[in-house]
């Protein structure tokens, strides 16, 4: 399995597809599975690269100090590829890893998506990462886990998936880091806030949430559209914050054809 040396750590990543790159980057679970269910849709037209992040998965898992420095990860992944330009399509804390890497890494980026994300940490965040802390430190991952997914997915879909989520909250719970290293994680998205230099951005960017997101409620889609120059926003009618998963022909669509749209300046 391909890992890249960084200086405090290894970095699990993969690839599959051919076409332009496209980077698929999970949220605060961290894992690049999250996007297995997506992923022969992308991979029929573009060369996906995916990893663990730092502190997850197949990655070391060692304690996050930001999102700034999971940026630098993923920036020197794209150098180590010898990539430019690439689409970064980021669920929540990954759409705040590619906001960053942007920012703070011109070139890397030609298009972003950033799906079901935040603009900053809020109260509500705050709040409901207490208890996320408290269930992994004082009960378990599983526990961690399973709340997971009701902050995931809406009533509907886990009706129509029980089974299927016994086997998720599973392999989450055991690709979470020690309570600590989680707790670095969730730290450093609550800290994240870049507001301020979002009209930085001079990229092709789509927004897209959906309106019944629990765990990053659309404000924070709608805010990051307004402050990101051009910014295109699509708001989902329901899909909970796994839209990708729940949505998942509309949620294709929609991303596919945003990068079509813009599969111009990408080459340029």
């Amino acid at each position: 399995m391909p890992h890249l040396h960084l200086s405090d750590g290894d970095l699990w990543w993969e690839e599959c597809g051919e076409g332009p790159p496209l980077m698929m980057v999970a949220g605060l679970g961290g894992v690049g599975g999250y996007w297995n269910p997506n992923i022969p849709a992308f991979a029929s037209r573009y060369r996906v690269i995916r990893h663990d992040q730092r502190g997850t998965g197949k990655s070391s898992r060692t304690r996050v100090a930001s999102i700034e420095q999971m940026a630098a990860d993923a920036a020197a992944l794209i150098d180590h590829l010898g990539l430019r330009d690439v689409a970064w399509l980021g669920h929540s804390t990954g759409g705040a890893i590619g906001v960053s890497l942007a920012l703070d890494y011109p070139g890397r980026i030609g298009r972003l998506i950033i799906n079901s994300s935040t603009s900053c940490g809020d109260a509500y965040r705050r709040k409901l990462f207490s208890v996320r802390r408290l269930l992994h430190s004082r009960v378990g991952p599983e526990a961690y886990a399973a709340f997971t997914s009701l902050l995931l997915y809406p009533p509907w879909w886990i009706n129509q998936n029980a089974a299927l989520l016994e086997t998720e909250e599973a392999r989450a719970a055991a690709s979470l880091g020690a309570p600590e290293v989680q707790e670095s994680r969730l730290d450093a998205i609550l800290a994240f806030d870049r507001r301020s230099e979002l009209k930085r951005l001079d990229i092709p960017t789509l927004v897209i949430c959906a309106k019944d997101d629990l765990l990053t409620p659309s404000y924070f889609s709608k805010e990051l559209a307004s402050l990101i120059p051009n910014a295109k926003l699509d708001l989902l009618e329901t899909g909970g914050h796994a839209c990708s998963r729940t949505m998942m022909d509309v949620f294709n669509k929609t991303v596919l054809d945003f990068l079509s749209e813009h599969s111009a300046f990408a080459a340029g």
